[in-house]
């Protein structure tokens, strides 16, 4: 996988910002609605959706218009989605109390999720220096 990224790393802009729309799109569309299932407090999924939409249009952004010297721009987009799983981790560990099994294992998988999409960027990184 790692190979066939090195062909094209440009596609890790747009997977990156594919997820967070994803991310987003939870966050705003189901989470929220359904916030007894899972928990997390409002104002805590709404700052989650605002970070991962900054990450989504900047990865799009990255995605349309890095042509060359793209490893500083995806080095900020894994520090970025790092930050960002921590911060999830961290509302987790504040809000544990509220938050059913449900809402727990949301989170656990994204933040998975996420890291295994930053493990993957480091290697594409590195294995293009």
């Amino acid at each position: 996988m790692i190979l066939e990224l090195l062909k094209n790393p440009k596609r890790l802009f747009l997977i990156d910002s594919l997820g967070a729309m994803l991310t987003l799109f939870g966050l705003i569309g189901i989470l929220l609605p359904l916030k007894k299932w899972f928990g997390m407090p409002r104002q805590t999924l709404l700052l989650l959706a605002v970070i991962a939409l900054g990450l989504a249009i900047y990865s799009g952004c990255c995605l349309l218009f890095v042509k060359r010297n793209w490893r500083p721009f995806l080095k900020i987009v894994s520090v970025a989605n790092l930050l960002y799983c921590a911060l999830t981790a961290g509302m987790v560990i504040t809000h544990y109390a509220q938050l059913t099994a449900l809402g727990v294992a949301y989170f656990v998988a994204e933040i998975g999720i996420v890291c295994g999409l930053v493990y993957v960027e480091y290697q594409t990184i590195a294995q293009s220096e």
